[in-house]
């Protein structure tokens, strides 16, 4: 099982200012989304930086399915590609990861995702594309 971490993404809670903030004032190169969109990835040169809306990662995430003591912590999801989400589910699974959601395409972002945590709570997504183009 080899992951690459390719993002890091921060759920905000105020998008838009948010968005402003990296682009005008960091001066971050946006490589998908704008300041209306809900989520945006800025070029920061080695990794991706991804800005979500708390709101729509939710829809993704229930929050039915988190430990009370994350409900109100996610801030932040570790994104890593790998070559099979499926394969890599299961392995984590078998390992008695905390499993968020079970592998599912998600065509409007070209991508195949699952979600699971860390010991520790913190959220992350596996993903592998799938071979969208638009």
């Amino acid at each position: 099982m080899k992951l690459q971490l390719t993002h890091l993404r921060l759920l905000v809670s105020n998008y838009k200012d948010s968005f402003l903030f990296y682009r005008d004032l960091l001066k971050f190169d946006v490589d998908w989304g704008d300041e209306d969109s809900g989520y945006a990835e800025f070029n920061t040169g080695h990794l991706k930086l991804g800005l979500f809306k708390k709101e729509l990662m939710a829809e993704v995430v229930p929050r039915i399915e988190q430990p009370s003591y994350v409900v109100n912590r996610d801030k932040i999801v570790l994104i890593f590609a790998v070559d099979n989400v499926d394969e890599v589910y299961e392995q984590v699974k078998d390992q008695n990861a905390i499993i968020v959601t079970q592998p599912q395409d998600r065509p409007d972002w070209g991508i195949r995702t699952a979600h699971f945590r860390d010991p520790d709570g913190n959220l992350i997504e596996i993903y592998n594309n799938l071979g969208i183009v638009r």
